[in-house]
C-alpha cells in the first residue's frame, strides 16, 4: 500500500523525498528517493570547452546590477546534435571579454580549471537547473541545455543575485 502526505501548497526545497511511511533513515542506506524539482530559465553563453565547432560544455552568465557578467554555472556535456545547434551561432570573443583571464572551476568547491574558450556573450540558452544555488545566485551543479533562444536578448535574461529566484529567472 502507498500512502501519500500532501500539503496545500507545492514544497519549496529542493525536490521531495519518496520513502515508505514506516521507515526510518539509515546512513548509507538507499531505500528512499529524491526526486528533484527543475526549473527552467535562461542564461548567456559566455564561454565553452571544446573548440567553436564542437563545443562540449556552455559556461553561463548573467548580468549583476553594475553591468557586470558573472558566472552561473555549467552545463553538462552537450549532445552531439545540441553542440551542432550551438556551433551554428558561436563567435569568437573579441578583445575586452569581461571573462578575459578569469580561470573556471570544473566543477563546484572543486581546483581543478576548465580549458574555456570564451565567445561573444550574446547567445542565451534555455536551461534546466535543480534549485542548489549557493547564495550568489550560483548553481551547485551543473545544469541541463535545453536549446538556443535565439528571440531573446541579453537584456531580457534575469539579472545574477542571490537565492533560488534570481537563479531560477
Amino acid at each position: 500500500m502507498v500512502e501519500l502526505a500532501c500539503t496545500r501548497r507545492p514544497p519549496v526545497g529542493s525536490g521531495l523525498v519518496i520513502k515508505n511511511v514506516t521507515s526510518r533513515y539509515l546512513p548509507g542506506n538507499r531505500g528512499w528517493t529524491k526526486v528533484k524539482r527543475r526549473d527552467t530559465t535562461e542564461a548567456i553563453i559566455g564561454a565553452i570547452t571544446g573548440t567553436l565547432t564542437r563545443p562540449q560544455l556552455l559556461i553561463l552568465g548573467r548580468h549583476d546590477t553594475t553591468g557586470r557578467l558573472r558566472t552561473v554555472g555549467r552545463t553538462v556535456t552537450l549532445r552531439p546534435d545540441q553542440a551542432r545547434q550551438v556551433a551554428e551561432h558561436l563567435t569568437p570573443a573579441g578583445p575586452g571579454h569581461p571573462w578575459a583571464g578569469v580561470r573556471f572551476a570544473s566543477a563546484w568547491g572543486s581546483r581543478d580549471v576548465l580549458d574555456a574558450v570564451l565567445v561573444r556573450p550574446e547567445l542565451i540558452a534555455e536551461i534546466s537547473a535543480d534549485r542548489a544555488v549557493d547564495h550568489g545566485g550560483v548553481h551547485r551543479h551543473p545544469v541541463r541545455f535545453k536549446r538556443l533562444r535565439l528571440d531573446v536578448s541579453v537584456e531580457d535574461v534575469a539579472g545574477f543575485g542571490p537565492g533560488p529566484a534570481a537563479a531560477a529567472g
